[in-house]
């Protein structure tokens, strides 16, 4: 087992990949009494394309079906899984995202057992033609609920606008028509491709011993048997630079409107620590700009077009990325208006400083460290970098490295008018 150590943060973590190709990662906290466990796959609502394990052909599949997957694993021949947990004194979660699906357990006693469900449920599928029927009303439910969601609609809505032909555009559970078409057998198929070990990650933190924790894996994993693992072939259209549509408008039963200036990522191809240093990067230079320290907010906020639902985010993953900045507003028209006239300004300088860029530094350094004391931040956060081929554990040191320079460099390729996209949730008539 390998041991890696980081002074800076006083932190040693474990590494071993088993003979099935899973990477299992464990990480001791002195002083916690909680146990927190994720076992995720590389597989999310953006993987609709691919060639099946063992077979030569590529498939489409049905918008959303990584998110039903995740529904069906939970329900067994003998009973729901949940309850197993409650049972054993654990709290237990799941969850889907673009690019990966999460399975997550937290206890204080009963540890093992748990770490035994959990390994267990996720890798023994079962799906019964008429069980997935049955789920299709719970899911269809649940997407008319975020519906009418207005945060939820602004938020997809934007990122609609952005893209022409990448999945990340579509909503994570699919609609009411595409889960429809979901089958047993299809979930088998996504299932047997993406549920490999050699492509998934599991994740402990928290009040464990790690030589017994990693030989208590692998004997439950040397328990089973698996295909040989193979490549995943996943299939993406090419993307225009551009966004498909530059403003939308949706109405929606709320009292104050919604507005969300959307900037798609320029060419987000890197992975590894360029992807690491961008994204952090770009974080810094959002908060420069509109953060709470920001001229740009005091004006803003002055000027009444914004209250404390203002926020802005940077993500990107390996094939996308985009910026949200919004909130609510009396005038959405007005508040896009002045967001591109900040970031216009900011292509020649304006309103970057050496200041501001250590001030925002310290700001963020001192969120990371508080958020080491999270295991739920932990393990989450691990995960979605290691898939990204990041190092969590770098982000002090990266945080640390960002200069003025790499601000500016960020400010001279973020913004192009054709890659800046609104949408806004107005009131009904």
């Amino acid at each position: 087992m390998k041991q890696m150590k980081f002074e800076q943060i006083n932190e040693t973590l474990y590494h071993e990949k088993l003979d099935n190709g899973l990477d299992v990662y464990i990480l001791p906290k002195e002083g916690f009494q909680k146990t927190y466990a994720t076992f995720t796959t590389k597989y999310g609502s953006i993987d609709n394309h691919f060639t099946p394990l063992g077979e030569t052909e590529p498939l489409k599949v049905p918008d959303g079906i990584a998110h039903f997957l995740e529904h069906k694993l939970f329900e067994k021949e003998d009973g729901d899984v949940f309850q197993q947990f409650s049972v054993q004194g654990a709290s237990a979660n799941a969850f889907t995202t673009f690019n990966r699906t999460a399975y997550l357990f937290s206890s204080t006693s009963n540890v093992e057992q748990n770490m035994e469900t959990l390994l267990d449920f996720v890798q023994e599928p079962y799906f019964t033609e008429k069980t997935v029927e049955k789920e299709k009303g719970i899911i269809g439910q649940e997407i008319t609920m975020y519906d009418d969601n207005p945060d939820w609609r602004l938020y997809f809505g934007m990122i609609d606008n952005m893209y022409h032909h990448h999945p990340v555009g579509i909503d994570i559970a699919g609609t009411v028509e595409s889960i429809s078409k979901v089958t047993d057998k299809l979930l088998y198929t996504c299932y047997n491709t993406f549920y490999h070990p050699s492509n998934m990650l599991f994740f402990v933190v928290g009040a464990v011993d790690p030589e017994s924790m990693m030989t208590f894996i692998k004997e439950n994993q040397n328990k089973k048997t698996f295909a040989e693992p193979e490549k995943i072939q996943r299939f993406f259209e090419e993307e225009p630079d551009a966004v498909a549509e530059a403003k939308k408008v949706l109405k929606m039963n709320v009292q104050t409107p919604k507005g969300l200036t959307g900037v798609k990522a320029n060419k987000p191809v890197e992975n590894g620590e360029a992807l690491l240093k961008r994204e952090i990067s770009t974080n810094i230079y959002l908060d420069v700009l509109f953060g709470k320290s920001a001229k740009a907010y005091f004006d803003l906020y002055n000027e009444g077009l914004i209250d404390d639902t203002f926020s802005y985010d940077y993500s990107q993953e390996e094939g996308y990325g985009f910026a949200t900045i919004g909130g609510d507003t009396d005038n959405p028209d007005q508040l896009h208006e002045k967001i591109t006239t900040v970031l216009k300004s900011a292509v020649k300088g304006e309103g970057l400083s050496e200041e501001a860029v250590e001030r925002s530094k310290k700001k963020k350094i001192g969120g990371f460290l508080r958020s080491l004391n999270s295991p739920e931040y932990i393990a989450n956060q691990f995960t979605r970098y290691a898939f990204n081929e990041m190092d969590l554990f770098k982000v002090l040191e990266t945080l640390e490295s960002v200069s003025l320079k790499d601000i500016e460099e960020v400010a001279n390729s973020f913004y192009e008018e054709n890659r800046v996209t609104n949408c806004q949730v107005v009131p009904l008539d």
